[in-house]
């Protein structure tokens, strides 16, 4: 396969050819691992594209959820690559870009769950992407760019725009999508001028408009984590330092964030629990993606957009905290978050088939980090947009460990992975197939089309389509639920 930068060989089984690693910028520890993505240079004769590229560098994931989450990683300097699945390379077919979530820290596209052969089986060229994550990624100091894991998620749109014909892709046709920071990410993306004309159509899964860091805050993480490492916080003594000091810092200070969290100094990267997101630099992020979605900045794109019913049970359950949570500990949590009467807030959050705090806490946190932030950015849009914002909700609920329709148990019916590596470890082993179909049908049709068979999701029909085993239609669900963060979030 011929790229604009040389020839690729990759591999094909069942009718479905796949390219992995194709390096869509130099490497950063060639360029600079502080500094924007580089485009690639030309190479001569073949190059294989039959093993995966190198991982971003990260530490693993907390013991309580390595055995959730599948994250493989990959040792190399071409950290900066992304795979194809296409069905057909000489044909002109939608293409789906899916952004890998992990809270800015962890992930990648070599995740088996993000396997793109059921997509390109269905006629959807698909593309995962590596981008640099942590400090590398979305470090800002007042000094040189910010946002540089944006950045590469951009050089990689920029690649599939000037590749992806020859894998058999449209590029007028491309679909980015996201999972948690991806969806995130894709936020900032709708909302990024630098990003304008590179997709037409987007997929949120757990993950919207409201995080993204104002600079004044960005700069004390970094700040921050300067004084962790016990450097100047520049740049230069960044960049350094040895990167298994700077993940190890990074790892020290994100745990500080979520136990005894300094919300004066940390604000909304505190409130978030999450030590980076993509920053307000005025340059590749000029507002807060929902703010811009307001403004009618994300107009010319078709949105889906949708949560899962229990999202933070995947936090709160593993941790131990869904069980150590008592009504005091829900009280202060509501305080905190701006209920000025938590005692009287605290009902609507009560779950029907389980009355503990935990559980209550849960659907808390559910709404600050994940549900609200959705239906906010579905309302922003509604009021400047032409193109439609469909709203769904993923409720099947795993019979594993408590934990619910959980954040990300969702991914493997989206790209239809059951079988994959570690899928069983969310799902259980005997997930409900006819979802997964109608899910990854759900995506194929939106991807290909722009549209789906419900309503869009407007402040006057709050349509939800909910998928479980038995597929229904919501209006404006749990409305008195919603309405009591109005103000608030």
């Amino acid at each position: 396969m011929s790229t604009r930068t040389g020839t690729v060989e990759g591999s094909e089984a069942g009718g479905v050819h796949v390219f992995r690693g194709i390096p869509y910028a130099e490497a950063p520890s060639r360029t600079g691992m502080f500094h924007p993505p580089v485009p690639v240079a030309a190479w001569d004769g073949v190059r294989s594209a039959q093993g995966w590229g190198a991982t971003a560098p990260q530490t693993p994931y907390a013991p309580s959820h390595a055995r959730l989450l599948a994250n493989p990683q990959h040792p190399g300097e071409d950290i900066l690559n992304l795979n194809v699945w296409t069905p057909d390379p000489g044909a002109s077919l939608p293409v789906y870009v899916f952004i890998h979530g992990g809270a800015f820290v962890h992930g990648s596209g070599a995740v088996p769950q993000y396997d793109g052969t059921a997509f390109a089986r269905g006629g959807i060229v698909t593309v995962t992407l590596n981008y640099r994550l942590g400090a590398q990624g979305f470090l800002h100091l007042p000094e040189g760019p910010a946002n540089i894991g944006l950045r590469d998620q951009i050089a990689a749109l920029t690649w599939v725009q000037e590749n992806i014909a020859a894998f058999g892709g449209d590029p007028a046709r491309v679909t980015i999508g996201g999972e948690s920071a991806g969806a995130m990410s894709a936020a900032a993306l709708l909302a990024s001028p630098q990003a304008r004309g590179l997709f037409r159509g987007a997929i949120l899964q757990s993950g919207a408009g409201h995080h993204a860091l104002p600079a004044e805050t960005a700069h004390e993480v970094g700040h921050a984590l300067a004084d962790e490492l016990g450097i100047t916080p520049t740049r230069e003594a960044f960049a350094a330092s040895e990167t298994a000091d700077v993940l190890a810092a990074v790892k020290r200070l994100t745990l500080q964030l979520q136990t005894a969290p300094d919300h004066a100094r940390f604000r909304e990267a505190a409130a978030n629990a999450m030590l980076f997101s993509p920053t307000i630099d005025g340059e590749v992020l000029t507002e807060l993606p929902v703010t811009a979605a307001a403004a009618g900045r994300t107009a010319d794109v078709p949105v889906l957009i949708g949560t899962n019913r229990d999202e933070n049970r995947l936090f709160t359950v593993p941790s131990g905290a869904f069980a150590a949570a008592d009504t005091a500990a829900l009280h202060r949590v509501l305080r905190g978050l701006g209920f000025a009467d938590p005692e009287t807030a605290a009902p609507l959050f009560s779950d029907p088939g389980d009355r503990s705090p935990g559980a209550a806490l849960t659907h808390v946190l559910t709404d600050w980090m994940f549900r609200i932030p959705a239906i906010r950015f579905a309302e922003a849009r509604a009021g400047a947009h032409t193109l439609p914002t469909y709203m769904y909700e993923f409720a099947w609920p795993s019979p594993m460990e408590s934990l619910g329709s959980c954040h990300a148990l969702e991914l493997a019916f989206a790209f239809d992975t059951l079988d994959a590596e570690q899928s069983s470890a969310l799902t259980g082993p005997d997930a409900p197939r006819g979802l997964a179909a109608d899910l990854h049908r759900t995506w194929t049709e939106f991807i290909g089309t722009g549209s789906l068979p419900w309503a869009p999701y407007t402040p006057e029909n709050r349509t939800v389509e909910v998928f479980d085993t038995v597929r229904t239609t919501a209006v404006d669900p749990l409305s008195e639920r919603t309405a009591a963060w109005r103000g608030l979030r």
